[in-house]
């Protein structure tokens, strides 16, 4: 079967990325096997304290005007939950540790070592990292803290100790690094971001259900390997 791969870039603490996954879930109901989804990192929220407490739109009230703005977007988004004190009560310094530990995850994953549990279109890692950007934003954990990432991660069944030694084996490290190179070759200009057929197919931000849906079906569509001349 034809099978279109979407490399899907996102930082898990965007709330553009939080909107988005009605419309991954709905793309993975749609079309079934025929897409190939790689989960990949990209770390906009690494030094929140640069560019949050001290960068939020200069004068714009650090944390405070930041959440402020985040729960303001959520009018247009009916079907996600925001946290009141979202960004103000227990905001991560950094999005990568949990990158990393969904690094870490994702090579267990590879060596068929997470649950076979299904959550509706979702599977084991999938879930996790809903869970997390469900965590921060409609909960308002501290979705960086190690104690918090256990918890998540023994909440799915999904070993602690195998996720643990993929980190401190270096190996988390080195995947994560190459989404990183990713995200400066191939110019990523943001989260969430779908690049499909081998990067000339490129859709960025709060793009439509309908888009996405549509670029998918051109390409399952098309009979060669190269561009339409429309």
């Amino acid at each position: 079967m034809k099978s279109v791969v979407i490399d899907y870039y996102t930082d898990i603490l965007c709330v553009w990325a939080y909107f988005a996954q009605i419309k991954l879930d709905e793309l993975k109901k749609e079309f079934g096997e025929k897409i190939h989804l790689n989960y990949r990192f990209v770390t906009l929220f690494g030094n929140n304290e640069v560019r949050i407490a001290q960068g939020w739109e200069k004068g714009k009230g650090g944390y405070a005007g930041y959440s402020e703005y985040v729960r303001g977007l959520v009018r247009h988004f009916p079907h996600a939950d925001i946290h009141p004190q979202v960004w103000m009560v227990n905001s991560p310094a950094s999005s990568m540790p949990v990158h990393l530990t969904l690094k870490a995850v994702q090579l267990l994953q590879e060596k068929d070592q997470l649950p076979v549990t299904r959550y509706g279109e979702r599977d084991s890692f999938e879930e996790l990292v809903w869970q997390l950007r469900l965590g921060f934003f409609s909960k308002a954990q501290n979705i960086a803290d190690r104690q918090v990432l256990h918890n998540h991660l023994a909440g799915l069944d999904i070993p602690v100790d195998g996720v643990e030694q993929e980190i401190n084996s270096g190996r988390a490290y080195a995947a994560l690094s190459l989404d990183m190179d990713e995200h400066r070759t191939r110019m990523i200009e943001g989260s969430p971001t779908w690049v499909m057929n081998e990067g000339r197919q490129r859709l960025y931000g709060n793009v439509g259900y309908r888009a996405i849906a549509a670029n998918v079906q051109e390409l399952l569509e098309r009979k060669v390997d190269l561009p339409d001349w429309c």
